[in-house]
């Protein structure tokens, strides 16, 4: 139902989770644990499985909270729970509320959580390429820092989404990046397609992550597009001509002190 980090799962006093398309009620293309509160599944399955996931963090339905999702480099301080109806416009999530569980939506993009265990804040982000190449992971490692995180103490992990082996783009995704001063040779691979590319977003995001001077900055290694057994992917649903796809939750929460 869920994937965790070594190093996370490491750090007294902080409960995280990844939670996979598996263990949930949905069905036909949304089978599993869709919680895609923007999806055309039906409301009462995404609520039987947002709360499956909650029960799995510890905490009661209404203490995990969420974000609507922008692709934005903006971050919010959660201090208290919210009804999914008042979802801020953000990206990103910060606390150091015990028991209030954080989660951040992807199907494809990179779901980063963070933690400084000794301080108790963490922070969920949601970096596609936008969000990653206009500072939402710079931004959340800032919001934390001004919870009383320390910038090196801080450990960032990217969970499962698009490999480089799987997101193709075209020629104006690479201009921008080159116009940007970004390392091309880097972060692309030439594709068959004249003029298109294979981007290593999970590359970037990490690089992204160790360039705001975390203290560990790591990726899963896990590909939403190649495993369809235990992901949900929105490349693979326009690949196949689907009519929408389910999302994954990935949240951190922090034991009461």
């Amino acid at each position: 139902m869920m994937v965790r980090s070594p190093t996370l799962s490491a750090l007294a006093g902080v409960r995280h989770g990844w939670f996979t398309r598996e263990g949930g009620v949905s069905d036909g293309i949304y089978a599993g644990l869709n919680t895609g509160l923007g999806s055309t599944d039906d409301p009462a399955k995404v609520r039987e499985n947002r709360a499956r996931i909650a029960a799995a963090m510890g905490v009661s339905p209404d203490r995990l909270v969420s974000c609507y999702q922008v692709h934005s480099p903006d971050v919010v301080v959660a201090e208290h729970p919210w009804a999914p109806a008042d979802n801020p416009k953000a990206d990103a999530l910060v606390t150091r509320v015990p028991d209030l569980a954080i989660a951040v939506s992807s199907a494809d993009c990179g779901p980063v959580l963070f933690a400084d265990g000794e301080a108790g804040v963490v922070g969920a982000a949601h970096s596609g390429w936008k969000g990653a190449f206009t500072g939402v992971l710079e931004a959340t490692v800032d919001a934390m820092v001004g919870l009383g995180a320390r910038r090196d103490r801080i450990h960032a992990v990217v969970g499962p989404m698009i490999s480089g082996r799987a997101y193709e783009v075209g020629p104006e995704f690479v201009a921008r990046f080159r116009d940007a001063g970004e390392d091309l040779a880097r972060w692309f691979r030439p594709s068959e397609t004249p003029g298109h590319a294979f981007f290593d977003l999970p590359a970037y995001v990490v690089h992204r992550l160790a360039r705001a001077g975390v203290g560990t900055a790591e990726n899963l290694g896990l590909c939403t597009y190649a495993d369809e057994a235990r992901f949900y992917s929105y490349r693979r649903m326009t690949h196949r001509g689907e009519a929408d796809y389910g999302r994954h939750l990935s949240a951190i929460a922090l034991d009461p002190r």
